[in-house]
């Protein structure tokens, strides 16, 4: 059968770019090897949100256990679990829904691209039909990055699909690594009463973070009971024979440590997915580390073939994904989309205390050469934040002293993911400090802190 766009995988980048080009009059087929909406709805991005609210409702009943003479609290883990895949499939029918209300042909199977814009369906290793289509692109997204030294077994090291599956609550675990895989089943396992190491070979967790960010995370995972192992190295994973396991590390002064635990969760990141899908027959170059390599409206050196999303060296991220699917497919179009400006990314861990972050850390900015204003604001000093008991954090800014840019934010703490849009759109439109100090915030709220942030910046802060 014949499309003007055939798309490979179905995540936040292959479903957004089939339905804008669906909306653009093109007759589109999406080919999908599992499940509608790809690993971020079905694996990552939203059942995780869901398990970490549960772990977030179960910490304010904790810690207002009093208030309600709630004398005791009991965790059912596998209804947690459950409640998160009540949420996968009730998000899998909206897609479902968005699909055939675009008119977007939904094609399962195992897509392999062959010369000549044509896409082969397997299943089980058979070929059962093949398409060919003017426009191809590719959205298979990544999957969990795995080392030799801790090869995944799904039972004693698992990645994270099988964290969001486990039958039992672990009485141990241990994280490798602590990116935003890392951190946020860090906080949910612990909170459900696990115990929690982490260890990562970077001298601060979230390595690209800004240092003081990192710094009060780790001082808030450690009081929560958590263990951080920084500037460690896993030397042996050693699987013993009473069903647990020894992780054997080096720490920053070579001193060499074995730890028990039940299970290993590995959380070092994601790779792309672009394996056995018939780049090489096609002749798409990748990059040295196999990324697909395109141009600034997402093409590959094969005419009409196209790459967005995880499989391309920009951030791994849902939103991210879903923009470069919207400027691809219009770019087809020659609609001359708006470039995607990739430093004003709003960037989200939904641990808790939550972390957000948008364009140049402290750090960058001065690798950059700016001489910068630096403005912060803690959440303690804020009347909404100490009303919802939920002081823990702080809002840093920094603004370049030359020409007033907003060059970047920092945040951590509660519900810090949601106001953090206010700095993307500022930074979108080029406000200036002044334009943020005279908008008035509504009182009490959590925006107040980028306010009070921004005039800490330049000696106008009042309420601190």
């Amino acid at each position: 059968m014949y499309f003007d766009v055939i798309i490979l995988g179905s995540g936040p980048g292959g479903y957004v770019a089939s339905i804008r080009a669906s909306q653009l009059g093109m007759k589109t087929a999406l080919i999908e090897k599992e499940s509608l909406g790809g690993v971020c709805l079905n694996w990552g991005c939203i059942p995780t949100k869901s398990i970490l609210n549960s772990a977030k409702i179960l910490q304010n009943i904790k810690k207002n256990r009093e208030l309600f003479e709630i004398d005791e609290i009991k965790v059912n883990y596998s209804k947690i679990i459950q409640k998160s895949r009540n949420v996968v499939n009730k998000m899998k029918k909206g897609v479902s829904f968005l699909m055939k209300k675009n008119g977007v042909h939904v094609i399962y199977g195992n897509a392999k691209l062959k010369s000549g814009k044509r896409v082969e369906i397997l299943k089980s290793g058979k070929k059962i039909e093949e398409h060919n289509a003017s426009h191809i692109i590719i959205a298979t997204g990544s999957k969990s990055k795995i080392k030799k030294e801790f090869q995944q077994d799904e039972k004693k090291v698992i990645g994270y699909k099988e964290a969001l599956s486990l039958k039992t609550l672990p009485k141990k675990m241990i994280i490798i690594g602590s990116g935003p895989i890392g951190l946020e089943f860090a906080y949910f396992y612990s909170s459900m009463g696990t115990e929690i190491t982490i260890l990562e070979i970077c001298p601060q967790i979230f390595p690209n973070l800004d240092i003081e960010i990192s710094s009060y995370l780790k001082d808030s995972f450690e009081k929560k009971g958590i263990k951080i192992y920084l500037s460690s190295t896993i030397k042996k994973i050693e699987f013993n024979k009473n069903k647990g396991v020894t992780v054997h590390i080096q720490t920053i002064n070579k001193q060499e440590i074995s730890l028990e635990t039940d299970i290993v969760l590995s959380a070092i990141g994601v790779t792309p997915n672009i394996k056995s899908i018939g780049l090489e027959e096609v002749g798409i170059r990748t990059t040295e580390k196999e990324f697909i390599s395109v141009d600034k409206n997402y093409r590959t050196n094969i005419d009409e073939y196209y790459a967005i999303g995880d499989v391309i060296e920009t951030p791994s991220l849902a939103h991210v994904a879903s923009h470069e699917a919207i400027s691809c497919v219009e770019n087809i179009k020659c609609l001359n989309s708006p470039k995607i400006d990739y430093n004003n990314i709003p960037k989200c861990v939904y641990c808790f205390p939550e972390i957000a972050s948008v364009g140049y850390t402290e750090k960058e900015a001065k690798e950059k050469g700016y001489q910068i204003r630096i403005g912060k604001f803690p959440f303690s000093a804020l009347g909404k934040s100490i009303s919802d008991d939920n002081p823990e954090g702080f809002v840093k800014v920094i603004f370049d002293s030359k020409y007033d840019e907003w060059l970047g934010c920092q945040m951590i703490g509660n519900n810090v993911t949601e106001i953090i849009s206010e700095v993307v759109v500022s930074r979108k439109l080029e406000a200036t400090h002044c334009e943020i100090i005279n908008s008035i915030h509504p009182h009490p709220s959590l925006s107040e802190s980028i306010l009070e942030s921004v005039a800490n910046a330049y000696g106008k802060t009042i309420h601190l």
